[in-house]
């Protein structure tokens, strides 16, 4: 609910100015020419940035102490592939993924200064899927070993300013990953939050296993 209403925020931010930027480029009379112009289309620009945050955060869920990010369980559906189950909080989809072993990308916002001071928790969305084939030969042909999880834009908003040596106040985006883990019929993993990154722990007899064959 925390970055639901906060994209909501930003996104009343970017229609302000929004409003600003047209009121500079069509409002009054063109006595400064090209300055008022350069302005204007930078508030545009502004604009769009926000409106791109504002897209970004609308999926991401906060972190509860305590509480595991995800639950994976893991189904085989043929030679190498399986159908894959996540529960997220209340959120329970689906994905299908190939390979011998498996990885989670997850995305993670965290707040510094004022954000910290008024209480915005951290969040996180799970952005990816991906299985890898332990023989060399499959996985240079392998097509689709990696799934989207999220509807997040084509070139993720934090890639694209850090590119362009840009960043977000209060806001520090990360991404993280769990390390490949062996893909097996039943096994079930509860992705957690720790000190030093994520960690898929076993949770059934057939993780547990997994684990231990591997």
């Amino acid at each position: 609910m925390q970055y639901l209403g906060l994209a909501l925020v930003v996104a009343l931010l970017a229609l302000v100015v929004l409003l600003v930027a047209l009121r500079v480029l069509f409002g009054g009379s063109w006595l400064l020419g090209w300055l008022r112009g350069t302005f204007g289309m930078l508030l545009v620009v502004l604009t769009a940035m926000i409106g791109l945050i504002a897209y970004e955060v609308r999926d991401y869920q906060a972190i509860a102490n305590g509480t595991p990010l995800a639950t994976v369980v893991f189904h085989a559906q043929g030679k190498q592939r399986y159908e894959v189950e996540l529960q997220q909080a209340t959120q329970q989809r689906s994905a299908v993924v190939e390979g011998d072993l498996w990885q989670l990308e997850v995305h993670m916002l965290r707040w510094s200064g004022l954000a910290a001071l008024i209480g915005l928790e951290p969040g996180y969305r799970l952005q990816a899927l991906s299985g890898r084939y332990l023989s060399v030969e499959q996985q240079e042909q392998a097509r689709h070993t990696r799934v989207p999880l999220s509807n997040s834009t084509a070139v993720p908003v934090w890639d694209w300013l850090r590119s362009l040596d840009w960043s977000v106040p209060f806001i520090e985006p990360q991404t993280q990953r769990v390390s490949f883990m062996p893909l097996v019929d039943g096994a079930a993993f509860q992705i957690e939050q720790t000190a030093t990154g994520l960690l898929a722990s076993p949770v059934n007899a057939e993780a547990r296993q997994a684990l231990k064959d591997w």
